[in-house]
């Protein structure tokens, strides 16, 4: 009996170990998750709002769920260090949970993402409708405009018909050379049109969306199923501690 504990013990250490460098992976993750979180709160507040018809919990979604990580990485370091079995194993639970959650968002985001195309049509249909050039909608539609090079929606006509443009023409962020492009060139109907980028903003970032969902998915998919080597790690760990009775010091 003594001979097959001092042949487990290199196997125990090896997994322990391991699931010690994962818990600490695991946090970073939750860590970036928390940072990214904060981030969307404070900075992207208004291009959230062009991608959504009300405002969402997205950012708030990420900085829980990057506190949960937080901790729930450090209770695994904890776990491995004592070698406790019922901790080890709701450590695995609440990877598993993890794991779950990731890929039905996963699977989701992926299988609407046509209704996330058309809720951005809408939406930024509606900022720029309603653009006045002070609120944070009508400067998050200045910022894509100028990143993007783009102007209006599908095209630059739909600015005709936005509240802003009978007493302004098009705004400044459509122009598309800011040296050959003064306030009496936008609002006159004729010349404004040959001042301004041509192509609309929703093309150029529903085909960004298209054209990187599959490295997105990939990432997304990635992370979520390195949860199961954390789960199988902390399985296997808590059974052979406690098939073999082995106290951990």
């Amino acid at each position: 009996m003594a001979s097959r504990r001092m042949e487990t013990k290199p196997v125990i250490t090896c997994l322990k170990t391991l699931l010690i460098i994962y818990s600490f992976v695991f946090w970073i993750t939750g860590a970036i998750l928390l940072a990214v979180g904060v981030w969307g709160k404070l900075m992207l507040g208004p291009y959230i709002s062009l991608i959504a018809d009300n405002s969402t919990n997205a950012p708030y979604v990420l900085i829980g769920t990057g506190t949960t990580i937080i901790v729930f990485g450090l209770f695994g370091c904890f776990a491995t260090c004592r070698g406790s079995p019922w901790m080890l194993k709701l450590y695995a639970m609440f990877l598993s949970l993890v794991f779950l959650a990731e890929l039905v968002a996963g699977i989701s985001g992926f299988v609407f993402r046509h209704e996330i195309k058309g809720t951005f049509l809408r939406t930024y249909n509606d900022a720029v409708q309603n653009y006045n050039a002070q609120d944070e909608r009508s400067q998050a539609v200045d910022n894509v405009q100028r990143s993007l090079r783009c102007c209006g929606v599908l095209n630059y006509t739909s600015w005709y018909t936005s509240i802003y443009f009978p007493a302004n023409g098009f705004p400044v962020s459509c122009c598309a050379n800011l040296s050959d492009c003064n306030p009496q060139d936008l609002r006159n109907a004729t010349i404004g049109p040959t001042k301004v980028h041509q192509q609309g903003c929703y093309e150029l970032v529903t085909s960004f969306i298209e054209t990187n969902m599959g490295i997105i998915a990939g990432v997304a998919f990635g992370i979520a199923f390195s949860q199961l080597i954390g789960m199988l790690l902390a399985c296997c760990l808590s059974r052979f501690i406690t098939a073999n009775q082995y106290e951990m010091v």
